[in-house]
């Protein structure tokens, strides 16, 4: 579990480097400083405590898919196909931008509802509901913390993973909201140029879970013990 956990932060906290751009305008728009100070950090905590939650639902679906491949033993192979797609994606498009007519609709869809409640009269639960509606937001670093939340084959582990990796990106985006200000062009550029050997690492991980090496936290080996003992008859 501190491993599943340790995962997810330090996909969220690398993440949230790379995805400043997407999500930090999104931030700095909230009327966090119409509040009085003391409410000022409750709301943020409340927006970013909501994309944790959406996150954290989002892992429990699809952890609850790839508990279905743990169910019939294929557990150790769907850790292996899923670094293997990461490392495809991220050769064929030095990113996890994946472009389709669903995931367009679903941004275009998001971002009106946010608009709606960004324009709304302010309240605090509304701080919450944006957060909730900004997890949805399609991202490359959310599409790989899901791809590892399948791999734990878990629903409690795959909705852990992802309520972590939402926390991991907690300090970036309270710093942006209380300083109101992005980080630098710099700082980010420097760490968009590590994101792909991140995510390639990341991948490799998925391969080397699944290929059972019995080391801890790296390649745990798998329960073999799913074998029925046979039923004498007297």
């Amino acid at each position: 579990m501190f491993a599943i956990i340790l995962t997810g932060l330090a996909i969220g906290f690398i993440g949230s480097f790379h995805c400043v751009g997407m999500c930090g305008p999104i931030a700095l728009s909230l009327p966090v400083n119409t509040q009085q100070p003391t409410n000022k950090i409750v709301v943020i905590v409340l927006y970013n405590i909501g994309r944790a939650f959406t996150y954290a639902l989002l892992g429990a679906i699809f952890g609850l898919i790839g508990n279905q491949f743990v169910l019939i033993g294929y557990q150790q192979i769907l850790s292996v196909v899923l670094g293997c797609f990461i490392l495809l994606v991220l050769l064929l498009n030095k990113t996890l931008n994946i472009e389709s007519r669903f995931f367009k609709t679903l941004h275009i869809q998001v971002q009106n509802k946010l608009a709606y409640y960004l324009i709304k009269k302010n309240n605090t639960f509304n701080f919450f509901v944006i957060g909730l509606l900004n997890g949805l937001l399609p991202c490359g670093l959310v599409y790989l913390a899901i791809t590892s939340a399948v791999a734990t084959g878990s629903i409690t582990n795959g909705a852990l993973l992802m309520f972590a990796f939402g926390l991991g990106t907690f300090p970036l985006m309270f710093s942006i909201m209380v300083l109101s200000r992005a980080i630098g062009f710099n700082a980010r550029r420097n760490v968009k140029k590590i994101m792909p050997l991140f995510i390639a690492l990341t991948a490799c991980m998925l391969i080397l879970r699944g290929m059972n090496l019995g080391v801890p936290f790296i390649s745990p080996a798998f329960n073999q013990q799913n074998k029925t003992a046979a039923i004498n008859c007297h």
